[in-house]
């Protein structure tokens, strides 16, 4: 876990996020906006050796500013697992994804987000997001515990 106001590995989740974007035209943030928001969040990280593999960053109250996790590694539960640790530490987990993203829609709907609402023009071109919940709070516990593998 990286603190906020601590930008250790800021510039290894920078190149992770740039390398999603050109390969699947995601995580479109800019280098000011997405540095400001890593640094005032909390992160979790996963590493192959001295590799990052994948991260998630979250803000006080549980909403996650980013999720990446590298495409080779994709499928072998890191996403779950960050989700995870970002829900036991806040109690609940909010995000918004682009209404186009359907592996990310996908994904958190697998993993037990549920659709709250719809916002038209959230991000910066215009285009819509959803914004997802994990769960209700009666579940959340044992969906923490399942993501975690305990």
């Amino acid at each position: 876990m990286i603190p906020p106001g601590d930008d250790e590995y800021l510039s290894e989740a920078w190149d992770l996020k740039e390398s999603i974007r050109d390969e699947e035209g995601l995580l479109k943030q800019r280098w000011g906006f997405f540095s400001d928001a890593y640094r005032r969040s909390t992160v979790y990280a996963y590493f192959d050796g001295d590799t990052l593999i994948g991260f998630a960053s979250a803000r006080g109250d549980g909403y996650l500013l980013f999720l990446a996790v590298d495409d080779a590694y994709r499928g072998d539960g890191f996403g779950e697992r960050l989700i995870g640790l970002v829900a036991e530490e806040y109690g609940e987990v909010t995000c918004h994804v682009r209404t186009t993203n359907g592996n990310a829609l996908e994904f958190y709907q697998h993993i037990g987000f549920s659709i709250v609402r719809r916002i038209d023009n959230y991000y910066e071109d215009g285009a819509p997001a959803f914004y997802l919940r994990l769960g209700d709070e009666e579940d959340l516990v044992d969906r923490i515990s399942e993501l975690l593998g305990r």
